[in-house]
């Protein structure tokens, strides 16, 4: 199997952070994008070096996917730790286990603390219970990789109370960018359904409440649907089995060929089979196909079960993200979910863009007469975010400048550098992990400082972090320096953090000339660089 551009870099980054002593490290791969192959090259890494490796999920289909790619990818057969099969006394270096099972006392302790080297755990948004908790102690010693496509900003600060970084992020807007996923296009149905007065439970709607406020419009949803799913392969999340069998039913009565599956189906691989060999064309399911299915010629998704975790609702509508051949782009049907709840995830939670630009991602898919192509006009809504915004962040950055303006001294402010370059996520930086709220270290300010940023301002490892890795990106795409952006803002030059390296030496160059004056002819405010 040949391994993709971003597997190969995100291999080498989780060994790079075990290196420097970060023994647990998390990745970040999209539903889709192979985190089982990544995962499996690590294993064989580990294995050559001589270490015993444990693979934990927490479902059948995840152990199973996992013991086939690491054999398929690496040639290594691996042990079961599951149920009563188990790996104690087995000659096999890696072990793939269900974490119902390790969790328990009694079966952790027929291993030595010391037994693994190496721990990846699938699915890592789930690492912070107990159950995991419990045997991540045990093995406390070894390293540790996380593997997770859904991990938000708020996400990272939980994860961070246990991961020490993120050795790789590949977004899904990459992904499609690098044609590695299908286009995302989404479909609002002006359909309201009133969730004013459902509950909460465990910190998400109730599934109950959910399903009564869902029931009385199932026959209006199958209606829609035949207007927009009748070409397409769909797949249907709900809240309960029942209301997943009732409109099972019903979308058969509108012509649909559907089926339905559910933890207690008798038949249920050989559903999933027949769905995926095209004998039905839509699969109702409630909560049964967020993990571990994959059937690439799905490119329609259905969201009947409201929810308000972005993790959840990414791995619902990446049951559809794949390549298939014959495939263009995925389908999302979003409902008007009527609400007093703010976080309600829509198609704009695919964005990992801050919450203003998903806000109006969402206002463009409602007010489309059409499909919208989410991450197509996702460029298009941050500049108008940006442009909404501008004013207050040339004020920002004003005020920033006459409060750095009297210090002694060349080097550049870090926080008046990111609003020159309108890099909102370095000026509001705050840290995830243990590792970045620490001091920067001597070799990050040596760095820093040689590139003209006053260190003194520089907060945390974290930071010192993002900041050298904005340098060295913008360096590599000829943009401005520092040095240069603080020089020309103080001659009232304006947006100089976009100018290019030479167009900035060049202005400098006449400034100098001119008797470190404004050359004739030139307005600071609204002067462009050709």
């Amino acid at each position: 199997m040949q391994a993709r551009d971003y597997q190969i870099k995100a291999r080498k980054a989780i060994h790079g952070e075990w290196e420097i002593g970060r023994k647990r490290t998390m990745m970040i791969l999209p539903t889709g994008c192979g985190k089982t192959v990544v995962a499996a090259e690590v294993t064989k890494d580990q294995v050559d070096a001589g270490e015993k490796v444990l693979f934990v999920a927490h479902r059948v289909e995840l152990l199973n996917q996992a013991m086939d790619k690491i054999k398929s990818v690496s040639g290594i057969d691996c042990a079961l730790e599951k149920a009563e099969s188990t790996s104690v006394g087995s000659l096999f270096p890696v072990t793939v286990g269900s974490i119902q099972t390790l969790c328990r006392t009694n079966r952790l302790e027929r291993f030595d603390p010391d037994y693994f080297g190496t721990i990846i755990v699938d699915e890592a948004h789930h690492v912070m219970s107990d159950s995991y908790q419990g045997m991540l102690d045990y093995f406390g010693g070894a390293k540790v990789l996380g593997m997770t496509a859904t991990a938000d900003r708020s996400d990272k600060k939980n994860l961070g109370e246990f991961f020490n970084s993120c050795a790789f992020e590949y977004s899904m807007r990459q992904a499609i960018k690098d044609k590695w996923l299908c286009p995302i296009k989404a479909q609002m149905i002006p359909l309201e359904l009133d969730l004013s007065k459902v509950k909460m439970s465990q910190g998400d709607y109730s599934l109950g409440d959910t399903a009564h406020a869902l029931e009385p419009y199932l026959e209006q949803i199958a209606v829609q649907m035949t207007k927009y799913c009748a070409d397409r392969k769909t797949v249907v999340f709900l809240p309960l089995v029942r209301i997943s069998q009732e409109f099972t039913a019903i979308l058969n009565r509108c012509g649909f060929n559907a089926i339905e599956v559910n933890g207690n189906s008798p038949d249920r691989e050989q559903i999933l089979t027949d769905f995926d060999a095209g004998y039905y064309n839509v699969l109702c399911n409630s909560m049964l196909l967020t993990e571990g299915w994959d059937c690439p010629s799905v490119d329609c998704i259905v969201v009947l079960r409201p929810t308000k975790s972005r993790g959840l609702y990414q791995q619902m509508i990446g049951r559809g993200t794949r390549l298939y051949p014959g495939k263009e782009d995925l389908l999302v049907l979003d409902f008007l979910w009527l609400t007093e709840e703010h976080d309600l995830c829509r198609p704009s939670s695919l964005s990992d863009k801050e919450d203003k630009i998903r806000k109006k991602l969402d206002e463009k898919v409602k007010d489309a007469d059409g499909e919208v192509d989410i991450f197509g006009v996702e460029d298009e809504v941050e500049k108008e975010v940006m442009d909404e915004e501008a004013a207050v962040r040339e004020s920002t950055l004003a005020k920033r400048l006459a409060m750095v303006s009297n210090r002694r001294g060349k080097s550049v402010d870090p926080i008046q550098y990111a609003f020159s370059i309108a890099a909102e996520d370095l000026a509001y930086y705050e840290p995830s992990f243990g590792w970045q709220a620490g001091p920067p270290s001597e070799k990050q300010l040596a760095l820093l400082e040689g590139r003209g940023i006053d260190i003194t301002a520089v907060e945390n490892a974290g930071m010192a972090s993002l900041l050298i890795d904005r340098l060295l990106k913008r360096q590599s795409e000829g943009l401005s320096t520092p040095k240069q952006i603080r020089k020309l803002e103080q001659f009232g030059f304006q947006h100089v953090g976009t100018w290019s390296f030479d167009a900035a030496s060049n202005m400098i160059t006449r400034i100098s000339r001119a008797g470190w004056g404004i050359p004739r002819g030139v307005n600071p405010r609204t002067y462009v660089p050709e």
